[in-house]
C-alpha cells in the first residue's frame, strides 16, 4: 500500500558542494570552504553539525559572480515540533499505518475507485487462506464503504495543503533522527552553470603543534671567519661562516570534526590571537511584552426623562473648543500619512545585503598562517598529524641557571627566529644531533610563542656533572652626609651581592643567569636582557672553578632630628614640669642620638662629603651632654634643696619659745639655700637650651 501526499511545489536540482579548504585557527574556529560547479538554477547544499548552525548563520559568504542569491534555509531548531504544529498527526501516529490512518480520521480520501472521509483503519490478519491486508473504512454520501487495500494500493489525500504538511512532518522525522546535524539549502539563480564557492566559520578543536628540535653539543662555537679576499668576477662571492645550527620541524595533531570528509583539500594552520565569540541566533527567541487588560464598555445607565425646559440663549463658542476642533480635523490626515508611508517596510534590506557580500578580509599583524604544500585528506572524525615547518635556526648550547639555590644548572639550548613567521606555542622533543648525542632523547622544551628575529632559551634537562654553590652578603657605606636645620641627613649605599660558585669540570660554554628585580636597587652587572625572567647576565666557564659575583646597590637617604618635635619648642621647655630622666633619651645630649652619630662617623670615609660637619655634630652633641648633665645635677641640688626647705617651714610651724627662733633661723638659711639652687638650677637649663638652638640652626 502506498499513501500519496500531494506537494504543490517542486524541488530544484541541489548540488552538494564538497570541502576544498579548510583553515584552522588557534581560536578553536575553522575556515571552511566549499566550492564546485552549479547547473543553471540549481541549488546549493550541504550538512552542517547543529552545534555550528549558530556560527554559519552569523558568518556565512556565497561567491556566485554570475548568479544570485535568494536565501539559505534549514530545519527548525525543533523541526518536529514546528513540523507537527496544528497538524491532527503526532510523531507517534507514524508507527503504522493503520495509525496514520487512524489519526486522519475525518479527512477526505480516495483508496482506488472508492472516495470519501476516513472512517477508521485496522490491520486485518489473514483467514483460511484469504490474504489479509489493511481495511479502510470510508464515509460516503451513501453510507460507509469498506475497502481492502493490498500491497501497492494508493490512498490518496484529497486535500493538497493538508498531503503536503503531513509530508514535511514525514521529511522531518527523518532528520529528526540525525538530531546533531542539519541539511543546509541554499537557493540561488541563474541562466548558466557556474563556480559556486560557500566560505563560513564554525567551531573545532584546537590544531596542536609539536616540534622535534634536534640540538649541537655543548661547547659548539662558530667556525673564525677567513680573512676576506676581493672576488673576481668570475669567481662568486665568499660564503660567509655559519655557526651552530638546530633543526626545527613542527607537526601539527588536527581533528576533523565538521562532520564531512575532508578529500585532498588545502589546509592552513593559523596561529594568532583572533577574539572568538558565540551567539545563539539558531534558537528562537521571544520577547517578553508587557500584557493590558481588555478594556470592557461599562454598565449602561439610563436616566428617565423629566420634560423639556426653557432653552438659553447660545453663549459664544470659546477659542480653546475651536482649537481643539482644528486638532481633531487634522488628526485623520496624521493618520493616513502613517499609515501610508513612502517607503516599503523592507526597503534597504537588499542594498545592506549586497554591501555585506562586497566585504574583504585582510590580514593583520600578529597572524600566521602556515599553508601545507600538500592535499590532505582526513575523514570525518579522524585525527591527523601532519607536518607543517622544517627550518634550521642558529642555536647554542648553555648552562641556565634560573634558580639561584640549585645545585646544578639547567641543560639548554638558545634558537634565533631567522624566520620570516612567528613561531606558535608548542612542545619541543630534544634530540642531540651530532657525536656520542646523535639521535638520542634529551628531553622536552617548552617553546613560546616566538616572533621573527626573536630568540629564546629552552631547558630540557638537568646537567649534574656541574655543580652550583651562591651566597649573600650584605654592606652599607655613608656616601654623603649634608647638615640641615635641625636634622643632620646620611646618604647610604646599599650593596646586596650574590657570589655564585660554579665547577664545571672540565666543560667550556656559556652561563645564563637570570636574577630578580628589586625595586629601588641597581644592578651593578652587565644586562644582556630582562623580561619577565628579571634580569639576565652571561658569563663564558672556561672548564675551571669561578666565581661570578652580582651586585645591587641601593640608595637610602636617613634623616636624623636634633630635637623631638613632640616636646615642642626648646625655648619654651620649662624643666619644673618636665620629667627630665624620664625623658632623658629624647634630648639633644641625652644617651642614643650622640652615639648614633658616632657609629655613622665612624663609617665614613675622611674624604667623604659632609664628614667634617658631621665631626663638628658629634664635638657640639658631646658639650650638649656635659650641659645637660650639669642642668641635671643642679635639678636634683635645687629638689634637695627644696625638701629641706620644706621640713623647715614645717618645724617652724610646730615649734613655740626658744625653739621657734631657732626654726626660724634654720627657715631663713634653708630658704636661701632653696633659692640659690633653684637659680643655679635655671641658668644650666637656659645654657642648654641655648646650645641646643645653637645647633638646631646649623646647617643649609
Amino acid at each position: 500500500m502506498t499513501l500519496a501526499f500531494l506537494l504543490t511545489a517542486s524541488t530544484a536540482l541541489a548540488t552538494e558542494l564538497p570541502v576544498r579548504s579548510v583553515t584552522l585557527s588557534s581560536a578553536g574556529l575553522a575556515q571552511i570552504e566549499r566550492a564546485g560547479e552549479v547547473p543553471a538554477d540549481g541549488d546549493v547544499t550541504f550538512r552542517a553539525r547543529t552545534d555550528d548552525v549558530d556560527d554559519l548563520l552569523r558568518s556565512l559568504i556565497v561567491v556566485d559572480t554570475a548568479g544570485t542569491v535568494e536565501g539559505l534555509r534549514l530545519p527548525a531548531r525543533d523541526l518536529t515540533d514546528e513540523a507537527f504544529r496544528g497538524l491532527p498527526l503526532r510523531a507517534e501516529d507514524f508507527d503504522s499505518r493503520a495509525r496514520l490512518l487512524a489519526a486522519l480520521r475525518g479527512q477526505e480520501a480516495q483508496a482506488g475507485d472508492a472516495r470519501g472521509r476516513i472512517a477508521d483503519a485496522a490491520e486485518v490478519e489473514p483467514v483460511q487462506g484469504a490474504p489479509g491486508g489493511l481495511r479502510l473504512t470510508l464515509i460516503t454520501q451513501r453510507g460507509l464503504v469498506t475497502v481492502m487495500l493490498r500491497e501497492g494500493d494508493e490512498v490518496r489525500l484529497l486535500d493538497e495543503g493538508l498531503a503536503a504538511r503531513v509530508a514535511r512532518a514525514a521529511e522531518s522525522l527523518a532528520a529528526a533522527r540525525s538530531a546533531d546535524e542539519r541539511r543546509i539549502d541554499i537557493r540561488l539563480r541563474a541562466d548558466r552553470a557556474r563556480q559556486v564557492a560557500v566560505l563560513y566559520v564554525a567551531g573545532a578543536p584546537l590544531w596542536k603543534p609539536s616540534y622535534r628540535l634536534l640540538v649541537p653539543p655543548m661547547g659548539a662555537n662558530a667556525p673564525s671567519p677567513a680573512a676576506p679576499t676581493a672576488p673576481t668576477p668570475a669567481a662568486p662571492p665568499p660564503t660567509p661562516a655559519v655557526g651552530p645550527m638546530a633543526r626545527l620541524q613542527g607537526w601539527a595533531v588536527v581533528e576533523n570534526a565538521s562532520g564531512s570528509d575532508w578529500d585532498r583539500i588545502r589546509l592552513a594552520l593559523v596561529s594568532g590571537e583572533a577574539a572568538a565569540f558565540r551567539q545563539r541566533i539558531y534558537d528562537p527567541i521571544t520577547v517578553p511584552r508587557p500584557e493590558l487588560p481588555v478594556r470592557v464598555p461599562g454598565a449602561i445607565q439610563v436616566r428617565p426623562d423629566t420634560g423639556g425646559r426653557p432653552i438659553p440663549l447660545p453663549a459664544p463658542a470659546p477659542a480653546a473648543a475651536m482649537g481643539g476642533r482644528a486638532f481633531e480635523a487634522a488628526a485623520p490626515q496624521m493618520a493616513r500619512r502613517a499609515a501610508a508611508p513612502d517607503a516599503p517596510v523592507g526597503a534597504g534590506i537588499a542594498d545592506a545585503a549586497t554591501s555585506a557580500a562586497g566585504a574583504s578580509a585582510e590580514s593583520s599583524a600578529g597572524r600566521v598562517a602556515f599553508v601545507l604544500a600538500e592535499p590532505v585528506t582526513i575523514r570525518s572524525g579522524e585525527t591527523a598529524n601532519v607536518p607543517f615547518l622544517d627550518v634550521r635556526l642558529p642555536a647554542e648550547r648553555v648552562w641556565w641557571i634560573q634558580d639561584l639555590s640549585a645545585r646544578s644548572p639547567l641543560q639548554a639550548v638558545r634558537i634565533r627566529n631567522t624566520s620570516q613567521h612567528t613561531l606558535p606555542d608548542g612542545l619541543a622533543t630534544v634530540y642531540g644531533a651530532e657525536g656520542p648525542e646523535a639521535g638520542v632523547f634529551l628531553g622536552d622544551a617548552e617553546i613560546r610563542a616566538m616572533p621573527a628575529g626573536d630568540g629564546r632559551i629552552l631547558a630540557f634537562g638537568r646537567d649534574r656533572d656541574v655543580q652550583v654553590n651562591q651566597t649573600s652578603s650584605t654592606a652599607d657605606r655613608v656616601a654623603r652626609i649634608a647638615l640641615r636645620r635641625g636634622f643632620v641627613s646620611v646618604e647610604t649605599i646599599r650593596t646586596e651581592q650574590t657570589s655564585i660558585a660554579i665547577d664545571p669540570r672540565g666543560a667550556r660554554g656559556p652561563v645564563v643567569i637570570d636574577m630578580p628585580q628589586r625595586p629601588g636597587a641597581t644592578p651593578r652587572f652587565t644586562v644582556v636582557s630582562q623580561g619577565d625572567f628579571g634580569l639576565r647576565h652571561e658569563a663564558m666557564l672556561e672548564g675551571g672553578p669561578q666565581t661570578i659575583n652580582l651586585a645591587y646597590e641601593r640608595t637610602m637617604t636617613q634623616s636624623i632630628p636634633f630635637w623631638d618635635a613632640g616636646l615642642g619648642e626648646p625655648v619654651l621647655l620649662r624643666w619644673q614640669n618636665f620629667d627630665l630622666e624620664q625623658n632623658l633619651r629624647r634630648l639633644p645630649g641625652g644617651p642614643g642620638t650622640m652615639e648614633r652619630l658616632q657609629e655613622i662617623l665612624s663609617r665614613t670615609p675622611a674624604d667623604g662629603p659632609g664628614r667634617a660637619d658631621l665631626a663638628a655634630v658629634v664635638e657640639t652633641m658631646g658639650e650638649l651632654r656635659r650641659l645637660l648633665d650639669d642642668a641635671r645635677m643642679k635639678q636634683r641640688a635645687y629638689r634637695t634643696a627644696d625638701q629641706t626647705l620644706q621640713r623647715a617651714r614645717q618645724a617652724a610651724e610646730d615649734r613655740t619659745g626658744a625653739e621657734l627662733q631657732e626654726a626660724r633661723r634654720r627657715l631663713n638659711t634653708a630658704s636661701r639655700e632653696a633659692d640659690q639652687a633653684g637659680t643655679a638650677a635655671d641658668q644650666a637649663w637656659e645654657a642648654w637650651q641655648r646650645a641646643v638652638i645653637a645647633l638646631m640652626q646649623r646647617g643649609s
